[in-house]
């Protein structure tokens, strides 16, 4: 029998999932090919979405029209808003899901999606003809032809386990790795390498004395993933809770360390700098007498927690051992150890800014395949992968996100350019823009521009211009009304900040660090009007317009850096010098541009190895 798709998503992670559904919403026919359609969007490490950055990634994803924080409102169990101490830059939303409603969330929406349809089987292999994808093969020996393949293998791709001695192949826990891809895609001349990561213990709440850990409750206020005003969070909220390792659990874990595969030789792959295991961090921070560990819930009934920060891939007994001297667990029951998994990964450069490969037309990779770790990271390139294998199998100019639009463009830059030499994660530190990239403002970002592609509804439009009016209509408002001292000086000293000398507008006011909109409407009857003609929203869009008030001169100086940075975007130069021929270019600018054969001027700009006095060599022969 032959089977004809428009593309073939492989693998149903976060990744797989965006990419999916965003083809398939896009009008691409569509197969998503699984090894376990009941772990769809398997949250394998741990069940939280967001967090520093990768909640800006959330929040672009939703704007865009891609699914996980639709998915991730729905089955959240807590909700916070982290570095709110911070400026609003820094502002990163994270969610506890639960884990099992997560899978069945996002298969409904899979089930649901047109032009999708869904396949249990574990892809063996590609078909190819004339460095052109042309389909897969599978283990059952069915063979399905496309236009276009996204691989999304996460750690799939002959998976190792760890646990002390105890080696396991697979890519998650009792599920079998995935063999005979990356053969295949060495043969055809990529270049592969191993990577680590790891997921802590999980433990049974029944055997936690609850009474000696510190508690961690959630935000409850308007915040969240979707800019959808019907999408809320309806499970009922729980606690997380803080617990300290001590100097007798270090020595329990060094115990073990003789047989930890991460100091044995037995693991050889890189693994996360930013993320170590509670080994790594007894080792490196030897200093340190206690770490920071989080007991957070799996789901909204379940008695399953997770440890974090207590990812480990020590022996069974110690990691029991370490965690019976701490107080709150001393009678703990585990349902699981903590373990490592070591899996091949191909390096980024190899892919073109939509992330199809350079060596084979129509085939993309996306996710950990990248090198990347973190589902937000994952879904992120799913989704751009997804818009790109459409476009290509369609028609239409490549999806491409620059640096100073979206965390995600930050993301897929840095990969195609820099390469990995670790499992990458997104920190706001690597974005230049960071202001110009805030979680409250994904949707002005991205919305209209997803929207020209098809991906974007026309709702998720019209809710982003009437925000978009009403933050408007608030900023005219207080950029025109007039406050006189004597009028407003007794509410001010009432709330402690300095009087007036004389009569100003009320945008001035605004900008003081402790008034904002809300404050001043107690006060100034008109403003408190013009907040109450907001019918929906309300919450969500006062504290944009604060935002643009408040650092309306820093948008404004950051707008006009990325503006210029911008222009060198537009310079194309792929494909226009032989650099091997070009002398007055060092060795290494030469060796590197000729590898990565850049998109543009400033692309080459950010790859390491690569100086100013060669990028003026390149505009010099540009005639720039």
């Amino acid at each position: 029998m032959t089977f004809n798709y428009d593309i073939i998503v492989v693998g149903a992670g976060h990744a797989g999932c965006e990419a999916a559904v965003a083809a398939a919403n896009l009008g691409s026919r569509t197969l998503l090919i699984t090894m376990d359609m009941n772990k769809i969007a398997q949250m394998s490490c741990n069940p939280a979405v967001g967090g520093i950055a990768k909640g800006q990634i959330v929040r672009e994803i939703d704007a865009l029209g891609g699914q996980m924080g639709i998915v991730s409102d729905k089955t959240a169990i807590q909700f916070r808003m982290l570095n709110r101490s911070k400026g609003p830059a820094m502002w990163s939303p994270r969610v506890q899901s639960d884990r099992m409603k997560f899978i069945e969330t996002w298969r409904e929406i899979i089930e649901n999606t047109p032009n999708l349809e869904m396949w249990q089987d574990m892809v063996t292999g590609l078909i190819c003809k004339d460095s052109t994808i042309a389909g897969v093969k599978t283990g059952m020996g069915v063979e399905f032809f496309c236009k276009a393949v996204i691989l999304t293998n996460g750690t799939f791709l002959n998976g190792l386990i760890h646990i002390g001695k105890v080696q396991i192949g697979g890519g998650r826990i009792s599920e079998p790795a995935s063999h005979g891809m990356t053969e295949q895609l060495r043969d055809l001349g990529f270049t592969t390498d191993r990577m680590k990561t790891g997921t802590p213990v999980r433990i049974d709440a029944r055997s936690v004395d609850f009474s000696l850990l510190e508690e961690q409750k959630g935000d409850m206020d308007f915040h969240k993933f979707s800019y959808l005003p019907d999408i809320q969070r309806t499970l009922q909220q729980k606690s997380c809770w803080i617990a300290y390792t001590s100097e007798e659990v270090h020595e329990a874990l060094r115990d073990g360390l003789q047989d930890s595969p991460l100091y044995n030789g037995q693991i050889q792959s890189i693994g996360p700098r930013y993320c170590p295991s509670i080994e790594t961090k007894i080792v490196t921070f030897s200093d340190k007498t206690s770490h920071q560990l989080f007991l957070e819930p799996e789901g909204e009934t379940t008695h399953e927690y997770y440890l974090n920060g207590f990812s480990s891939s020590l022996p069974l007994q110690t990691q029991l051992n370490a965690l019976q001297r701490i107080p709150a667990f001393r009678n703990v029951h585990i349902f699981r150890p903590g373990y490592a998994i070591e899996y091949d990964f191909f390096d980024p450069r190899q892919l073109h800014p939509t992330l199809e490969t350079k060596l084979v037309k129509n085939l993309f990779f996306a996710g950990q395949i990248n090198g990347t770790t973190g589902y937000e990271e994952a879904a992120g390139q799913g989704l751009i992968a997804g818009i790109n294998a459409h476009i290509n199998c369609h028609g239409g100019n490549p999806f491409i996100l620059r640096r100073d639009e979206a965390y995600i463009g930050v993301l897929i830059d840095d990969l195609i350019t820099k390469g990995v030499d670790e499992p990458y994660r997104m920190f706001t530190s690597r974005a230049e823009y960071r202001i110009l990239l805030r979680q409250d403002n994904a949707d002005e970002r991205l919305t209209k521009k997803a929207h020209e592609i098809g991906l974007a509804t026309e709702e998720r439009l019209h809710l982003f211009h009437r925000k978009e009016e009403k933050v408007a209509e608030i900023i005219d408002f207080v950029l025109n009304f007039s406050i006189k001292a004597d009028r407003i000086n007794p509410f001010l000293e009432h709330i402690g900040t300095a009087q007036l000398k004389h009569g100003v507008k009320l945008h001035d006011l605004l900008t003081r660090p402790h008034i904002d909109l809300s404050l001043m409407a107690q006060e100034v009857t008109p403003l408190q009007e013009v907040l109450g003609s907001i019918d929906e929203r309300k919450e969500e869009i006062i504290e944009s317009a604060d935002i643009e008030i408040k650092y309306s001169g820093y948008i404004k100086r950051e707008r006009l850096m990325a503006d210029k940075i911008t222009r060198l975007e537009d310079i194309r130069i792929k494909d226009k010098f032989n650099y091997n021929e070009i002398q007055s270019l060092s060795t290494e600018a030469r060796q590197k541009l000729t590898r990565i054969n850049p998109e543009t001027i400033a692309q080459a700009s950010r790859i390491p190895g690569v100086s100013p006095n060669d990028i003026s060599v390149l505009l010099v022969l540009l005639g720039r």
